[in-house]
C-alpha cells in the first residue's frame, strides 16, 4: 500500500488508477443479484464483528494521535470506536442488507394512445466518491449503501481515522470477495495527501459518477467550487428548536435536552434555541436550567440575559455557528412568526424542529420552512437515515437537486426508461 507518494505523478497515478479499478468493478456489482449483494453485506458485518479487536487498536492509534495533535472533544467523539460502537456499525449493515433492493424496481408505468408502454425504473448512479472527515463508520456506512444500490465507491476519509478506516475497509473488502464480488468495489484511497481528493474533484477522467462530501464547511465549499462532477452537498447543521407557547413544558424540556446533549457532535444536533416570548414566563428558565444542569454552555441575547443572567452574551457569529459541541445559542422571539423568519436568516437549511400542540403553528413552520428535515414535537437528533428507516445514510443532503435529506439507498439510484412496444413507428 502506498502511503508516502513523492511526487505528484504519483499522487496522479494512483488515483487514475483506483478510478480505472472501480469502473471495471462497476459493471459486475450492477448486474449482481439481491441474494448476491446481501451476502456480501453479511459477511462484512460478521468480519467486523471478529475483527473488533484490530479495529480499536487501529482506533486507538488514531485516538491517541488525535488526543495529541490538539483535537476537540466532539471530534474525538465522532472518532472514537467501542465494541458498542463497532456491534452497532454491523447492525447497520445487517439492516441495510434487510432493506428492499431498489435496483430494478419499477418507479412509474404507463401506457401511451399509440400502444407504447413505458416504464421509469431505478438503475445504479454507477462510480460514488465519499470525501469524509473524522468519522470511521462512514466507510462501513457508505461502502454498505453503495453496494446495496449497486454502485462502486471510492471512500477518501479523513487523516485523522486513517488506522481505524483501513481496519473498517479490511472487513468490507472480505465481504465482498466472500461473496464473489470484485474487491474493487469499494476503495480506500490509501493516502491522506490532499492532491488525491483534488483528483477525485477532475472526475478521474470520467469514472467518478458523484461526489458525496461530509465534513466541515472548508471541505464541503472546497468540493462545490472544485468539483467537475455532480454533488451531494451537506454544508452545516446549524439546527434550531423553537418552543411555540403553546408547547407542553415537560416535553420541551426533555426534548431541548436530548436535542441539544444526546450527542453534540452529530450534524442533527441542536445549535440554536428559540423561545416563543409569549411563555418566557413559564418555559425558558426551566428549559434553560434543564441544559444548563446537563453540561451545556447558555450564549444568550439580551433579553434572556436579563431572564438568565448565569448565560454567557451571544454575538451574531453565534446564531451561525455550528458549535458540534455542549453550546447552545438561546433567543426570544414574536411566535411562530418570528422563528421562521430567525431560521430563514440563520439556517443552514439541514433541520428544524417545533414543540407545540397548536396545529395552525406547526402547520405553518412546516409549510413555511425550506429546510431538508422538518420535525414535530421530537428531538433534531432524529435526523438520521437509521431512525427514518432508511438503514443509515452517507449524509443529510441539504441542496434542492436529486437527493435531499439522508442519502439512503434509494438515493444513490438514478432510472432508464424501457418502452415497449409492437412494431411501431412515428409517422
Amino acid at each position: 500500500m502506498l502511503t508516502k507518494p513523492e511526487t505528484r505523478t504519483e499522487i496522479d497515478d494512483l488515483m487514475a488508477a483506483i478510478g480505472r479499478k472501480a469502473r471495471a468493478a462497476a459493471r459486475p456489482l450492477a448486474l449482481a443479484g439481491t441474494s448476491t449483494k446481501n451476502a456480501a453485506l453479511a459477511a462484512m458485518a460478521e468480519a467486523m464483528l471478529r475483527q473488533t479487536q484490530a479495529i480499536l487498536d487501529a482506533n486507538a492509534i488514531d485516538m491517541a494521535a488525535g488526543a495529541e495533535n490538539g483535537l476537540a472533544a466532539s471530534f474525538l467523539d465522532r472518532l472514537k470506536l467501542t465494541p458498542a460502537r463497532i456491534e452497532a456499525i454491523a447492525e447497520g449493515i445487517r439492516s441495510i442488507a434487510a432493506l428492499k433492493d431498489p435496483i430494478g424496481e419499477t418507479i412509474a408505468e404507463w401506457d401511451r394512445p399509440n400502444g407504447l408502454h413505458i416504464e421509469r425504473v431505478r438503475t445504479p448512479l454507477g462510480i460514488i466518491g465519499v470525501i469524509f472527515e473524522s468519522r470511521p463508520n462512514v466507510t462501513a456506512d457508505a461502502g454498505a449503501l453503495c453496494i446495496k444500490a449497486g454502485n462502486a465507491v471510492i471512500l477518501r476519509g479523513g487523516s485523522d481515522s486513517t488506522n481505524s478506516s483501513r481496519a473498517i475497509h479490511a472487513c468490507m473488502v472480505e465481504g465482498l470477495e466472500a461473496a464473489g464480488l470484485p474487491a474493487d468495489a469499494i476503495q480506500l484511497v490509501p493516502v491522506t495527501d490532499r492532491a488525491a481528493v483534488g483528483e477525485m474533484l477532475k472526475g478521474l477522467s470520467g469514472n467518478l459518477d458523484v461526489i458525496i462530501p461530509r465534513g466541515g464547511r472548508s471541505l464541503v465549499e472546497r468540493v462545490q467550487t472544485e468539483a467537475r462532477v455532480p454533488v451531494f452537498a451537506h454544508l452545516e447543521g446549524i439546527c434550531h428548536l423553537y418552543v411555540d407557547r403553546s408547547a407542553d413544558l415537560d416535553m420541551a424540556v426533555s426534548i431541548a435536552v436530548n436535542a441539544k446533549m444526546r450527542r453534540t457532535g452529530i450534524c442533527g444536533a441542536a445549535e440554536t434555541l428559540l423561545v416563543d416570548r409569549a411563555c418566557a414566563d413559564t418555559h425558558l428558565v426551566p428549559i434553560l436550567e434543564a441544559l444548563a444542569a446537563a453540561g451545556c454552555e447558555i450564549r444568550a441575547d439580551a433579553e434572556v440575559l436579563g431572564r438568565y443572567p448565569q448565560a454567557k452574551p451571544a454575538t451574531d457569529a453565534d446564531w451561525s455557528t455550528e458549535y458540534l459541541d455542549a453550546i447552545i445559542s438561546v433567543k426570544l422571539v414574536d411566535g411562530v412568526s418570528g422563528a421562521i423568519d430567525h431560521i430563514e436568516r440563520w439556517s443552514s437549511h439541514h433541520t428544524e424542529a417545533i414543540v407545540a400542540d397548536d396545529a395552525s403553528a406547526v402547520e405553518r413552520f412546516f409549510t413555511e420552512i425550506d429546510s431538508a428535515i422538518l420535525l414535530h414535537n421530537a428531538s433534531t437528533q432524529f435526523a438520521d437515515g437509521g431512525e427514518f428507516g432508511m438503514g443509515a445514510e452517507i449524509g443529510i443532503a441539504t441542496g434542492r437537486m436529486h437527493a435531499r435529506g439522508p442519502v439512503g439507498v434509494e438515493q444513490l439510484t438514478s432510472f432508464k426508461y424501457r418502452v415497449r412496444g409492437a412494431g411501431q413507428v412515428r409517422p
